[in-house]
């Protein structure tokens, strides 16, 4: 082993027995599991966060399969790569089986074209196709090869599973055991609970945590609290700003104000600045949501928030954390009402669908002369000539009568 290699990388597992975590594919009752081992893989679609295994579960694979394996990296590969990869597949004398084992990580980052290219050879066996990514592959990924692949999704290492593996990366990796590195388990669980679901960000961590502390008197390396703070990054909030979590994200946020939240709110909002959201997009939800959701229950919500993204957009990173956090904790905790969204969506939808007969015509304009005589504004009652700026009369088409729109809930 090749210890200039970083330490995520030596310590990666060969067997599916090795592989710790994703219980919920890899489990000896899982069909993955079986499937692996009995060596009868079809093209399958890794999907999940950075660290959680989709490239160690490829690795397992290539070290159990009896086919030959091609790995290649969808940033740095293009058609000539895939075409390569096939015709050594297809060689009998290289590859007497004809068939071989292709992995993509980051597929995602194929484009059309290039994913076009692997889909005859999907379909006629020549290889079996493994992806990896961090994308949604349903909105990443060519419908053709979604209808021919299984989509295994990941989920991100929970925080026992990551602090075992620090565990036996220090009992068992030779570069690791030859420090003679002192952690109290307190310590090591710490990494695991700042790594935020990535076991490569914790097995870095630990990594610079070693190399950057000196021996002690006993030919000891000790790794405190204080050291793990300043090796190891600031935990890891699993979004990105232009992937799906940036969706989960904005919707968790918005339903948290819709549903009168705002531990969650704030939570939310909390988050998104932190994976590096646009403060001003943040803003326009927020204004959004005292429309829609608080509406005619409170119609200052909507006045604040459009405030809020003036000041946000006036004042800039970071105080427009605080006017974001005033602004959506408002909303939260304002009473709601969705009677105009959903008033308005009623009456699209039937202007759009229906003949909904036409403006009655004493209520229509008649800005030229004559036009009274067809009957233009003829019989218009003007409210403010009347008691209490009110009198009744037909506003509504003749065929719309009777139509309730804004239902004033009780």
């Amino acid at each position: 082993m090749d210890l200039n290699q970083p330490l995520a990388y030596r310590v990666r597992p060969k067997t599916l027995e090795e592989f710790v975590g994703q219980e919920h594919i890899v489990g000896k009752d899982k069909i993955l599991y079986r499937t692996i081992k009995a060596d009868r893989l079809s093209s399958i679609i890794l999907w999940g966060p950075p660290g959680c295994g989709k490239t160690s579960l490829a690795k397992v694979i290539s070290e159990t399969t009896k086919y030959k394996f091609t790995k290649l990296n969808a940033v740095t590969s293009g058609v000539p790569d895939i075409k390569n990869a096939i015709q050594e597949a297809q060689n009998r004398i290289l590859n007497p089986s004809g068939r071989c084992i292709l992995f993509i990580d980051e597929i995602h980052r194929f484009n059309k074209l290039q994913q076009d290219a692997l889909l005859p050879f999907v379909e006629d066996g020549t290889i079996i196709l493994i992806g990896a990514t961090t994308e949604n592959p349903y909105f990443e990924v060519n419908k053709a090869l979604i209808s021919r692949s299984m989509i295994i999704k990941l989920e991100p290492l929970k925080k026992q599973d990551i602090f075992k593996i620090l565990k036996q990366a220090l009992e068992k990796e030779e570069g690791l055991k030859s420090f003679n590195v002192k952690i109290q388990d307190s310590t090591l669980e710490k990494i695991a609970d700042v790594s935020g679901g990535d076991v490569r960000t914790a097995l870095n961590g630990l990594e610079v945590a070693v190399l950057t502390t000196q021996m002690n008197e006993r030919g000891e390396i000790c790794i405190t609290d204080e050291i793990v703070k300043e090796s190891v990054a600031n935990r890891k909030a699993i979004f990105d700003k232009n992937g799906d979590s940036h969706y989960d994200n904005i919707s968790a946020f918005i339903k948290s104000m819709r549903g009168s939240d705002p531990d969650a709110t704030i939570f939310y909002l909390a988050r998104a600045l932190n994976g590096g959201e646009d403060p001003m997009f943040l803003a326009r939800r927020i204004v959004i949501c005292a429309s829609e959701d608080v509406g005619m229950a409170n119609p200052n919500a909507l006045i604040l928030a459009t405030s809020a993204m003036q000041a946000v957009h006036m004042v800039g990173m970071p105080e427009a954390r605080i006017i974001l956090a005033q602004a959506a904790t408002y909303v939260a905790t304002s009473k709601k009402s969705n009677a105009t969204y959903m008033g308005i969506n009623k009456a699209l939808e039937d202007v759009q669908t229906k003949d909904t007969g036409e403006i009655p015509m004493h209520i229509r304009n008649a800005p030229a002369e004559g036009m009274q005589d067809f009957g233009y504004g003829q019989g218009y009652k003007y409210p403010h000539d009347y008691p209490g700026h009110y009198v009744e009369q037909q506003y509504l088409p003749d065929k719309m009568l009777g139509t309730k729109y804004y239902k004033i809930e009780e």
